[in-house]
């Protein structure tokens, strides 16, 4: 009787993923010795270094893009999926390719849209504990799938030419203050940044604005370093204005 509690104990899906995560706690402190140490490092540094040069390879080539990031958990009758959808289109129409992070949800609508209008659909994909998978609408000489986020980070950063931010989740919130970070401290050029959805993004922007600001965490001026626009049109504007203002233009 105890052991077939125990067993649909263990079965349980929530109790599943509450030992796993117990497993990979242990795991993450347990004491190793200097050659197990030495041997695991080594082996990272090697794969990070194949991911950086799969990235470097294959980014190179695709000319200027856009990267749009948002929820993967947005449904395709969801209407921030359609504006994503439209708003890529938008981009390939205005001369730019589309990178997204190649999952579901926008980042699916992102290169659906691309697809659509015959543009350069990226994907950089992620390994994740319950499988992210790159969507259909990837091209399949663009599609890369990273171990490491912080690799995946950089091309992000360093093969965009702007960010398109849809409504997101914590993922979506970590790549905007990346890149705010990175821009603020001038370790980067800036390049546009538009957060899609005031209302949406109306609550985060206020808070920015009456506490940071306020608390002098962060200066005035870093409010200048995105727009928020609520249009597909509104969005590509944004970007396309502001290589006009720098005499640079989607074929450089």
């Amino acid at each position: 009787m105890a052991n077939n509690v125990r067993k649909k104990k263990v079965n349980n899906p929530i109790n599943q993923d509450a030992l796993e995560e117990e497993h990979r706690i242990r795991k993450a402190f347990k004491d190793k010795d200097w050659a197990e140490i030495k041997s695991s490092d080594s082996w990272m540094i090697f794969k990070v270094m194949s991911e950086f040069v799969e990235g470097f390879e294959k980014l190179a080539k695709i000319g200027p893009c856009v990267t749009i990031f948002g929820s993967a958990r947005i449904k395709p009758s969801h209407p921030y999926y359609k504006m994503a959808e439209d708003i890529a289109e938008e981009l390939v129409n205005n001369g730019y390719g589309v990178v997204t992070g190649g999952g579901p949800g926008i980042m699916e609508a992102g290169n659906r849209g691309a697809k659509r209008a015959g543009g350069k659909s990226v994907g950089l994909n992620i390994y994740l504990p319950h499988e992210q998978k790159g969507n259909i609408y990837i091209d399949a000489d663009k599609l890369i799938t990273f171990d490491y986020f912080f690799v995946r980070k950089v091309m992000f950063i360093k093969y965009s030419q702007g960010f398109i931010i849809m409504p997101g989740g914590f993922g979506t919130l970590d790549e905007l203050s990346e890149a705010l970070t990175l821009i603020q401290t001038k370790k980067i050029g800036r390049f546009p940044i538009v957060l899609v959805g005031k209302k949406f993004w109306g609550g985060l922007v206020e808070w920015i604005r009456k506490t940071l600001v306020s608390e002098k965490m962060v200066s005035e001026e870093d409010l200048e370093l995105f727009n928020v626009v609520d249009t597909p049109k509104e969005a590509v504007k944004v970007i396309n204005d502001f290589y006009t203002k720098y005499l640079l233009s989607p074929n450089f």
